[in-house]
């Protein structure tokens, strides 16, 4: 896959997203959003993959917000960086997302980081909301999900105060999964990544189906039931001989119900 403002590399199973404007911070644009959004519904039709590597380009910034470059100046949806669709479309995808936070993650880039299912970070990472320092906000991931992370109180301080979080606090606040050297951040990314390949994908998708059916309401049961549970259902003799009696128009065979 080629895109314009993100690199999409594939290592066995494992695939990885760069966001790709490092002199610019990696910050989000239309075309990235986009690009992210659907380079990520590319993977859930493929079973190559069975966990996905989000970074930023260059040493210093995994991504410091979004960017409204080329937007309509309106309060319609046209106006709106369209962050939503790239969040939503982690949530959607039926198998592991790991950041790997290689330096400033800061406003949306925060909000990235913590859609994402787990994070790894180097030691010189820094983690920052600033929205209401620059008149913006993030009211729906960004509060919801990251409450659910470190706690309401701490949640709210770092909206309201926007301090700085060094890599160290944001693991000992429950804010990210582990950190490591920061010349080590590729390696130990790579085995993390491997270390999550290595469990069952269907296990992995209805894990995380479970946990994202709390946020995600009947889109989120459906997801469970559907894409997953029903799934594994139509395999069953029960489905099987259900299917195969209507289509002849006779009696189910009883004795293969539950098996």
């Amino acid at each position: 896959m080629n895109f314009e403002t993100i690199i999409y590399e594939e290592d066995g199973p494992i695939g990885q997203i760069t966001l790709n404007r490092p002199d610019d911070g990696n910050m989000f644009t239309v075309a990235m959003c986009h690009e992210i959004r659907d380079c990520i519904n590319a993977i859930r039709r493929e079973t190559r993959t069975q966990v996905i590597v989000i970074t930023g380009a260059g040493d210093k910034f995994f991504c410091i917000g979004g960017r409204k470059e080329g937007m309509e100046k309106t309060s319609l949806y046209a106006g709106v960086l369209p962050t939503l669709e790239m969040y939503e479309s982690i949530d959607r995808l039926q198998k592991p997302v790991i950041a790997s936070v290689n330096g400033f993650a800061v406003g949306g880039g925060n909000v990235l980081h913590v859609v994402c299912d787990l994070t790894i970070a180097k030691e010189s990472a820094v983690f920052r909301q600033v929205g209401p320092m620059m008149g913006s906000f993030d009211a729906g991931y960004g509060t919801w999900y990251l409450e659910d992370l470190v706690g309401k109180k701490r949640a709210k301080e770092m909206w309201y105060a926007n301090p700085k979080i060094s890599a160290k606090q944001a693991l000992e606040i429950g804010l990210i999964n582990r950190v490591v050297p920061d010349d080590k951040l590729k390696e130990e990314t790579r085995k993390f990544a491997l270390e999550v390949a290595d469990r069952g994908p269907f296990a992995l998708a209805a894990i995380k189906g479970a946990f994202n059916a709390r946020h995600g309401g009947v889109s989120g049961l459906a997801r469970v039931s559907h894409d997953l549970l029903l799934r594994a259902y139509l395999d069953t003799e029960e489905s099987l001989e259900l299917s195969a009696s209507f289509a002849a128009r006779r009696k189910p065979d009883s004795t293969k119900f539950g098996k």
